[in-house]
């Protein structure tokens, strides 16, 4: 599917109030994260959308996105670990560390080996000092580090520690002459540029590398196995796939509180700590959650309040 399309059909699954909670998507490729967000307002009915996590237009993969009274949820999501298979074209660097920029440079791969090659993957496996790709969302002094670069200006990016825990080699294919196109598995911590990884990896076997394809398999607990496709949202009679109580449920530790507490907490209010690491979903009697809090000093303050106005 290239590029966002949709039609008045879309929104033939809504209903007048949308259900809270998440949808996790498998995210086309041509179409930017908010193009996904779009699309589901469109079939839910509901403005009440946002997304965790944003995916290059390139990629295609994993997007969770909170509906309704779930988008309070999408800031303290565990979502700091995610997975990509990618291919990295060697024998080429480009603009944009991806097949969407101009190509800057272009080095023949011929002494380039599998074991040298597993060898540099290794020096950018672990805890890294990763400086991220220029055509990045990246404020520089207010504006945005790819408004800059495509201005014409030099921009020049902070390195970021990052966590890489796998970067293994899948496949390696020479499509044509002087390039060597290499399938990665990836796993790693939020933060992380795969294209950066690609640039990186060039730069160490001195030949220029770019990212050509990234598909993310994977962020926090939400994998492929849940996700799906646009059009097969659009032709479900409820879209939204796991509930506000079972998101908060399976994503956060669980505090289930009396009917006196229950009300307080459902207009903001404090209850004492019981040293439950936070943030964590706290339950009313009849098993809706109320909140997301947080405890400090024996005190359990909210962080969002859920429960319905």
């Amino acid at each position: 599917m290239a590029g966002p399309q949709w039609t008045v059909d879309d929104r033939r699954g809504a209903s007048l109030t949308a259900a809270s909670g998440l949808v996790v998507v498998d995210k086309p490729t041509g179409w930017t994260s908010h193009d996904v967000v779009g699309r589901v307002r469109r079939i839910t009915g509901t403005r009440r959308v946002g997304h965790a996590g944003t995916l290059d237009p390139m990629a295609t993969g994993v997007l969770v996105l909170g509906v309704e009274r779930a988008t309070k949820l999408l800031g303290h999501l565990a979502l700091s670990d995610k997975s990509y298979l990618a291919t990295i074209r060697l024998g080429e660097s480009t603009v944009t560390d991806d097949a969407e920029g101009a190509v800057l440079s272009a080095v023949p791969v011929e002494g380039v080996t599998e074991l040298t090659v597993r060898a540099a993957m290794v020096e950018l496996t672990g805890r890294i000092e990763q400086v991220p790709s220029q055509v990045s969302a990246i404020k520089v002094d207010g504006r945005r580090s790819y408004a800059r670069v495509r201005a014409g200006e030099q921009v020049v990016l902070t390195p970021r520690r990052v966590m890489v825990s796998r970067f293994e080699l899948l496949d390696a294919d020479m499509p044509r002459t002087g390039v060597l196109d290499l399938a990665v598995d990836v796993d790693c911590s939020t933060g992380t540029y795969v294209r950066a990884l690609a640039r990186d990896l060039g730069e160490r076997l001195g030949v220029g590398g770019h990212l050509t394809a990234l598909r993310r398999t994977r962020v926090g607990p939400f994998g492929l196995d849940v996700a799906v496709t646009l059009d097969a949202l659009a032709d479900v009679a409820e879209p939204v796939q796991i509930g506000l109580d079972d998101a908060v449920a399976g994503c956060f530790p669980r505090r289930d509180v009396d009917t006196t507490q229950a009300r307080s907490v459902a207009h903001g209010g404090r209850l004492p700590g019981i040293g439950l690491p936070g943030p964590y979903g706290v339950f009313g009697p009849d098993g809706h959650v109320l909140a997301l809090m947080g405890e400090a000093d024996g005190v359990a303050k909210s962080l969002v309040v859920l429960a319905p106005a």
